[in-house]
């Protein structure tokens, strides 16, 4: 859906950076809930969150979760929260289900299997399925997360099944070795692809975010930022990144290209908070 108003989706730690790459990378639930606050003064949408454990492991224990879920409805009440089902490190569904019985307001689900760089990241059809059924059964917002465009099919493939239901938010990732890249073929045939009344938010890694966010904004579509994607500045790695930034950077690009910022309590109000409430 392409728009005037721009959602921006605040994605602070992941699972990759660690202390060691950049200091800068929030690990414990204080750490992530202080960083996540101050951003929703500045501005954002959504906060799609991981967990760590405190040697800066990725966890996904529920009562880590608990603690940074509480945290930041406490000190932002009206932020949409998103919750990390990925299967990178945790293949099990159970382990990885475990967040959705938080009952944040969204949660990720990655359509496909894919490979990074170094590492696979495995999502059977029957594990998309059974998390999709259990964020329906739990109130929670799927984030469709696509890498290629197989991924963008079979999400529609769900929808039209009744494993989901509406509103629709997609996130689609530019940049990574395996999937879709930063050009202007790659971003328009993806965006061609999904129904023009979802929402979309476009998300470049490392060196592409960047330019995958100015594209996105000036396009009237919705931005996914944050150190998970990008520890670095800028493309020739001069200093690395902050959070506060990297969402300050895009606030400017809002400004620039005449757009407006989508407020978290607008957005959640259009029925991205969770349906059965927070608990």
């Amino acid at each position: 859906m392409a728009n005037n108003k721009v959602i921006i989706n605040f994605c602070p730690t992941g699972m990759i950076p660690t202390k060691e790459l950049t200091p800068h990378v929030p690990v414990s639930p204080n750490e992530i809930i202080e960083q996540t606050h101050e951003a929703y003064e500045l501005g954002i949408t959504i906060a799609h969150l991981h967990a760590r454990e405190l040697d800066g492991v990725p966890t996904w224990r529920p009562e880590v979760y608990r603690d940074i879920f509480e945290g930041v409805r406490k000190h932002c009440p009206h932020l949409v929260i998103c919750g990390s089902t990925s299967g990178r490190d945790f293949p099990e569904f159970e382990k990885r289900a475990a967040v959705i019985d938080l009952k944040p307001d969204m949660c990720s689900l990655t359509l496909s299997s894919l490979n990074f760089v170094s590492q696979a990241s495995v999502n059977s059809p029957d594990m998309i399925v059974q998390l999709a059924k259990k964020m329906q059964e739990n109130g929670v917002i799927p984030e469709l997360e696509c890498f290629d465009l197989g991924m963008i099919n079979y999400g529609k493939y769900l929808i039209n099944k009744g494993y989901m239901e509406g509103p629709f938010y997609w996130n689609l990732l530019f940049g990574n070795i395996a999937g879709l890249q930063n050009s202007f073929s790659h971003i328009g045939t993806a965006l061609n692809e999904i129904p023009s009344d979802h929402f979309v938010a476009l998300a470049g890694l490392g060196a592409e975010q960047l330019a995958v966010n100015s594209a996105a904004i000036s396009m009237g579509y919705n931005v996914r930022v944050g150190i998970e994607d990008n520890i670095w500045w800028d493309r020739k790695r001069s200093r690395l990144a902050t959070n506060i930034e990297l969402i300050e950077r895009v606030h400017r690009l809002i400004e620039i290209n005449g757009k407006e910022f989508f407020k978290s309590e607008e957005f959640g109000q259009l029925g991205f908070y969770n349906r059965k409430q927070y608990v």
